[in-house]
């Protein structure tokens, strides 16, 4: 595969470094557009069903009918990703969410929406997430070289978390002036462009890994291989507080913008943009660097759980909003690390399953997470809920630092 790439005097890569490679640059921009539509749809979901219940706890359901099917799906998910080539199977997938939105956009047109309506599709939305996510995540291994793949795993989180801070503003706004159908419906036409950036990507620059076999032998060696490498148990085990506890927002965030700060969508759509200004600065910072290290994973884990507290004890808005670009900030940096980290210490033949793994931890754990957060939340309000699962996060970060250096682990490179 070809690069036109150089690093710098300091051993670190261009920011861009990645997009020197044709398909990664294709890739790139089609997810741009797909995942502006997903966080559109993200926002009005959320906010739709709110508005229908008025509860935290509805949302939480939501999140956790979404996320539920990665918990028992998953790793059939990665296997599948390290069997079949990954672009068909994200073609497909690509193809059934714009189905699922569209449909959600059709029955919000007609009046006929209801929280039942919601639930049913996000269910279905996360059926498909398990076969999407390992596709996604092994696939980028394939278009571009190992040297490159931090830097693009970091540029597929400055992706998402760019979108993450123009599709609520976007959303917002639009819920406000035309209402949610509007918002379900550009999603639905967001995913044509990805589609055709994967059905255009030249396959003969492929780096393709060995395929695997099928059934239970196939989990079982992606399970032996986890169960191997000490440096990806305790990465996952941090992943697991952090995504079950500390990714939780769009429930504590509605209930700051509807409760605390009795606002509307529109507030809704900032904060979640103040977080994703944050997240884009993470993903910047995280893509010059080529290696890993324990100490730094555990002190951005540390610094996101501590940005969680503070947010917990502040009641002004101009504060609460400065200190979600810092929550922003450390919460995209660890997810950008941890992904790279397991990324790159698992085999390219195995990667799949270890990521579906990773992502079974990271997503499949939030209807827990999400539950209980929307029930604190109705309980006891979101401030409370904030503060718990910081201090949860900020436990689960000193840990996992024992752990790490305990065990005398090295940082992480690219081969």
């Amino acid at each position: 595969m070809k690069s036109t790439t150089h690093e710098s005097a300091e051993g670190r890569l261009p920011v861009f470094a990645s997009l020197g490679v044709r398909n990664y640059r294709h890739y790139f921009f089609g997810a741009l557009v797909s995942n502006n539509g997903t966080w559109m749809q993200r926002i009005a979901q959320d906010w739709l069903v709110f508005e229908l219940t008025g509860s935290g706890l509805a949302v939480g359901i939501t999140m956790a009918l979404q996320f539920g099917p990665m918990l028992v799906l998953g790793l059939y998910g990665g296997v599948l990703a390290d069997r079949y080539p990954q672009r068909r199977i994200l073609l497909l997938t690509q193809m059934a969410m714009m189905a699922l939105s569209g449909l959600l956009a059709a029955v919000t047109f007609l009046g006929l929406v209801n929280v039942t309506w919601v639930y049913v599709i996000a269910f279905l939305f996360g059926i498909v997430t398990t076969l999407d996510n390992p596709a996604r995540q092994s696939f980028v291994g394939v278009m571009v070289p190992p040297r490159l793949l931090p830097n693009a795993v970091a540029l597929n989180s400055g992706n998402f978390n760019l979108a993450r801070l123009s599709g609520p503003a976007v959303a917002g706004l639009l819920i406000a002036a035309a209402g949610v159908a509007w918002a379900f419906l550009l999603n639905a036409l967001s995913y044509l462009p990805m589609i055709y950036a994967l059905a255009t990507l030249d396959a003969t620059d492929f780096e393709e890994a060995p395929r695997t076999g099928r059934g239970v032998g196939a989990f079982k060696e992606g399970l032996a291989y986890v169960a191997g490498h000490p440096r990806i148990i305790i990465t996952i085990v941090l992943v697991f507080f952090i995504g079950t506890f500390g990714f939780n927002f769009p429930i504590i965030l509605t209930a700051y913008a509807g409760n605390v700060f009795g606002g509307d969508s529109a507030l809704y759509g900032a904060l979640n943009s103040m977080m994703a200004i944050g997240s884009v600065l993470g993903a910047v910072l995280a893509a010059r660097r080529e290696t890993v290290t324990p100490t730094r994973l555990s002190a951005m884990s540390a610094g996101f759980a501590a940005g969680l507290i503070v947010l917990s004890l502040i009641g002004w808005l101009p504060a609460f909003m400065v200190v979600l670009v810092l929550a922003g900030l450390a919460g995209v940096s660890f997810n950008t690390m941890a992904n790279a980290s397991v990324q790159m210490e698992a085999d390219p033949a195995v990667r799949g399953r270890v990521m579906s793994l990773y992502f079974v931890v990271m997503m499949g754990t939030t209807p827990l997470g999400s539950v209980i957060t929307g029930w604190v939340t109705d309980s006891y309000g979101a401030p409370a809920a904030l503060g718990l699962s910081g201090g949860i996060c900020l436990a689960a970060a000193a840990g996992c630092y024992t752990a790490f250096h305990r065990l005398g682990l090295r940082p992480t490179a690219a081969v």
